[in-house]
């Protein structure tokens, strides 16, 4: 069974920092991991992703703020934010790509269960 975790968030003064952590176990192959946020009424965007390859996506409001990296070896993603902002509030749910099985033909889509992240002005 494919298990997603996350951990780190929680409430920061404005121009805080705070780093968030996401392991992903059960799976067979990953093939990225990222972060994506949501606030209540607004659909979920992205915030940043990673393939195992080490290509990087991210939305433009968190470039030269937040920086993704990860560990493939144990199958775990972070997330460093950095200059944290009040409009980054928000719900921060990790997605993971992969297939679950040795030979499994499609690439499935992981969530993790959201950490909160809050900034106060």
């Amino acid at each position: 069974q494919v298990q997603v975790v996350e951990s780190g968030g929680g409430l920061v003064q404005a121009g805080g920092t705070l780093r968030l952590s996401c392991a992903v176990s059960g799976i067979a192959r990953v093939d990225a991991m990222g972060w994506y946020r949501q606030t209540p009424g607004a659909q979920r965007e992205l915030v940043a992703t990673m393939t195992t390859g080490g290509l990087t996506d991210s939305a433009e409001s968190v470039k030269g703020r937040f920086t993704i990296s990860r560990v493939n070896a144990n199958n775990t993603v972070y997330l460093q934010m950095n200059t944290l902002k009040p409009e980054d509030t928000a719900g921060y749910y990790c997605n993971v790509k992969g297939r679950p099985f040795f030979g499994s033909r499609g690439v499935v889509d992981y969530w993790g269960q959201g950490t909160q992240v809050t900034v106060s002005s």
